[in-house]
């Protein structure tokens, strides 16, 4: 990244850190209108107590998304805590398995009961969004976009993006996130940040 381009990106940087600071002050979590992602509703999933075998099958299963998506509805019944997820959700979900598991086996906890699912489990699109879109330009230029996955993975792979350590993977999970979860409607995007946005 040349210098030229470092001066805006810290500004806002500078910027959207000084409104998470004030935000905090004001809200618990200013980004709270950013929908959850895989990860988070995996965490909420093993939280509410499942089954062992249902805890088995989603770690060590293998599927694409469709296919999950259809497991995650057939199991609702099982699984307590699908019961209350939307399609959004579980398309969240679905995504996160398919790119996700099998976890590997040294990474399965002994007592899923007692595991730090947190720590655990891998990143989602929602946190590579938030680890990795903030440098150069305010979460609402991305979050507010409505673009196909190909789309996503164009953009992702422009040379104003490319240096953005992410793997392949990590590049398709963020864009896979973004389709289901992006497109936000500006009225629910808090007003602190409405402002600024890419220069590209």
């Amino acid at each position: 990244m040349t210098i030229n381009r470092l001066f805006p990106c810290f500004g806002v940087l500078a910027l959207a850190l000084l409104l998470a600071g004030s935000a905090r002050a004001q809200t618990d979590d200013v980004f709270a209108f950013i929908p959850p992602g895989g990860k988070t509703l995996l965490t909420d999933i093993m939280r509410s107590d499942p089954p062992a075998a249902e805890v088995q099958a989603l770690l060590t299963g293998k599927r694409g998304r469709e296919d999950w998506l259809a497991y995650l509805r057939d199991r609702s019944a099982a699984i307590s805590g699908l019961k209350g997820l939307g399609d959004y959700e579980l398309a969240t979900l679905a995504d996160y398995l398919a790119f996700n598991m099998p976890l590997p086996a040294g990474a399965q906890p002994a007592d899923p009961g007692k595991a730090d699912w947190g720590r655990l489990l891998p990143p989602d699109g929602r946190d590579l969004v938030m680890e990795n879109c903030q440098f150069c330009h305010i979460i609402t230029v991305v979050i507010t976009q409505d673009k196909t996955r190909d789309a996503w993975l164009g953009t992702l792979n422009k040379p104003s993006h490319v240096e953005i350590e992410l793997t392949a993977e990590q590049r398709e999970a963020l864009a896979g996130y973004l389709v289901v979860n992006g497109a936000i409607p500006i009225d629910l995007v808090p007003e602190d940040l409405r402002a600024g946005g890419a220069t590209y």
